[in-house]
């Protein structure tokens, strides 16, 4: 592992932990040349399926794009952050163990809402409203209605 610092090639692993439900490994890691400490994750590195959006296009699973729809749902809300992680992370659980090649944009929105109906239902409705496209006020209503019950 190259050092992020001084870009030397010899690194020493200090400490590793593995996350508590084991989807990654945390490494504390030591440069040889300029002993500054900096922490690396490892993730599995696996295929997801591809992503089909509404115009037919396919791009690749990207994580970045679900945190950030999650993140914009989410603001000013009181969520702390490894939940949110933790719900990337279900999600991609979802996603790979799908074992489909391709999977919509709808199929990732509906299963995005189910995470965020658990983490916050504020959040839920923001989404909902962007995903779902509502018309007028009573699409609204009715989604709140059903948070509600």
């Amino acid at each position: 592992m190259k050092c992020p610092f001084c870009s030397h090639s010899e690194t020493q692993v200090v400490e590793t932990r593995v996350a508590e439900d084991g989807s990654f490994t945390r490494r504390r890691r030591q440069c040889s040349a300029c002993a500054k400490r900096f922490t690396t994750y490892e993730r599995a590195d696996v295929n997801f399926p591809m992503v089909v959006k509404k115009d037919g296009r396919r791009t690749e699973y990207n994580r970045n794009k679900l945190k950030a729809s999650l993140a914009l749902a989410l603001r000013k809300r009181p969520v702390p952050a490894e939940a949110v992680d933790s719900a990337i992370d279900q999600l991609e659980e979802q996603l790979l163990s799908s074992g489909l090649r391709e999977l919509s944009t709808s199929r990732i929105g509906e299963m995005v809402m189910q995470e965020l109906h658990q983490l916050d239902k504020v959040a839920y409705i923001r989404f909902a409203s962007v995903y779902r496209s509502f018309e007028d006020v009573d699409d609204f209503q009715s989604l709140v209605n059903e948070v509600r019950q």
